[in-house]
């Protein structure tokens, strides 16, 4: 299984803050929550994140 690059995923930089990568977290989970979003693949992306 390949490894995930989990700033990648969030959209932020390596040396990103504690503080950016929780804001970053918070904003996609909001936005691909399968309460809030009833697209096909926001639940896989939910999961993702």
């Amino acid at each position: 299984m390949a490894k995930r690059d989990y700033y990648e995923i969030l959209g932020v930089g390596k040396n990103a803050t504690d503080e950016e990568i929780k804001k970053a977290f918070r904003k996609l989970a909001l936005e691909f929550h399968p309460d809030r979003n009833k697209s096909k693949g926001a639940e896989d992306k939910f999961k993702e994140i």
